[in-house]
């Protein structure tokens, strides 16, 4: 008899996000293990955490620092008075707030890494009082310009936060140190391929490999392609892969540091080891819409993707209490046992009522059919010997038929004689 036992489905392990959608609009989205999947909950979650900021880019060029437990701004940083960032063309594209912080003062400085479409970045300091009441202030502030023509599409820094890596239409990618604001290397355009035709320089994604090496890096391109640079080697890629047919929207390492996730415009997603440019996969079901965000969680096996929100953070700091009652609640492994013996003696007649009686009606269906085979086979059988009558006494009759005219035509008539 088959052994029948209930599996219970893991579901999505504990975790909490926040997610950053076009409207402006900042949800956290929290998994349980009672909930059975994740859900929205209330805008701020429930870590108390006096040092959680959370710095977000407006398309107006307004930039505010919010808090991730009550939501209240604590800073609000405006460049009305920047002719270039007023314009519609010129939005921010690259946003870091950095992790350092001096601890020794009453009121927090953090400091802020902005990168416009247009190549102008700056560093800016700014003080951020621990009460919502305290009005905050910019220190100081640094700027240079990325890119002399071009448009950025994408920004990031590495996890020492003292590089900084930058690329676009137009802008083969750069990296700059922090501290120097200092150009440190850049990125040489690929050969043209073997019918002499060059590729154009649009990168529109870039990640690194590691947090603690800012030598390697993969940079997506609007012609579907995935290059993996190691500044330590060469200026040009040493690695390229295609993927698929549309744009490269979205990158993120893995923790292994050895393998990507990638997803393009038309809501693909899969995974590569770039030490062999070969897809360990394809992640299954297809978005409506372009992948444009990309996060890998720093300790579960889960990665966040969505097409109309723009960025993703997940809260490491996140912890779920461990409950009691539930542990109590859970069945021992003895009456799972006797439960999964009962329903083995209780499932094993109807299994074999149901193999009898379709061996009956299989067998019943089986004479029948034979029944069946021998009538039509009686049938012509009969037909034919009814065939062969028919056309032996026809030919009799017309043998009889011949005969007496025969004999009529030899007959004399007495009056002749």
């Amino acid at each position: 008899m088959p052994r029948t036992s209930t599996l219970d489905c893991p579901g999505c392990p504990p975790l909490r996000a926040l997610t950053f959608d076009t409207l402006g609009l900042i949800k956290v989205v929290e998994s349980r293990e009672k909930q059975g999947g994740p859900k929205v909950v209330e805008r701020w979650g429930d870590p108390d955490s006096s040092k959680s900021l959370l710095a977000v880019a407006r398309k107006n060029g307004q930039i505010e620092v919010l808090s991730t437990v009550t939501g209240v701004s604590q800073a609000t940083i405006s460049n009305a008075n920047d002719s270039d960032v007023q314009c519609e063309e010129n939005n921010i594209i690259g946003l870091h707030l950095f992790a350092k912080q001096n601890l020794e003062l009453d009121s927090r400085d953090y400091n802020l890494l902005t990168c416009t479409s247009k190549g102008n970045a700056s560093i800016r300091s700014i003080e951020v009082p621990e009460s919502a009441t305290g009005s905050s202030s910019t220190n100081s502030s640094k700027t240079w310009n990325v890119c002399n023509s071009g448009n950025i599409l994408c920004c990031k820094v590495d996890g020492s936060e003292k590089f900084a890596l930058f690329g676009g239409k137009g802008v083969e990618v750069n990296i700059w140190d922090l501290d120097n604001c200092t150009k440190i290397w850049n990125a040489k355009s690929p050969a043209k391929n073997s019918l002499g035709i060059f590729t154009p320089t649009w990168f529109t994604s870039v990640s690194y490999l590691s947090k603690d090496d800012h030598r390697k890096f993969v940079a997506g391109t609007n012609n579907h392609q995935v290059r993996l640079y190691d500044i330590s080697a060469q200026r040009r890629p040493v690695l390229s892969i295609d993927f698929r047919e549309t744009p490269i929207k979205a990158l993120a390492e893995d923790i292994d540091g050895n393998t990507i996730y990638l997803g393009n415009g038309s809501g693909d997603m899969a995974s590569v080891d770039i030490r062999t440019g070969k897809m360990l996969g394809s992640f299954t079901g297809k978005c409506s819409g372009s992948i444009r965000s990309i996060v890998r969680h720093p300790d579960l096996p889960v990665v966040f993707l969505k097409q109309h929100i723009l960025h993703v953070l997940f809260d490491s700091n996140f912890i779920v209490e461990d409950t009691p009652k539930a542990v109590e609640s859970l069945p021992s492994k003895e009456q799972n046992i006797e439960e999964i013996s009962d329903e083995e003696e209780i499932e094993a007649t109807p299994l074999k009522r149901k193999k009898s009686s379709r061996n009956k009606e299989n067998v019943i269906d089986g004479s029948e059919k034979k029944k069946r085979v021998k009538e039509s086979e009686e049938r012509k059988k009969s037909k034919g010997n009814d065939g062969h009558e028919k056309t032996k006494s026809r030919d009799k009759g017309s043998k009889l038929a011949s005969k007496k005219k025969k004999r009529a035509q030899y007959e004399i008539p007495d009056e002749g004689l």
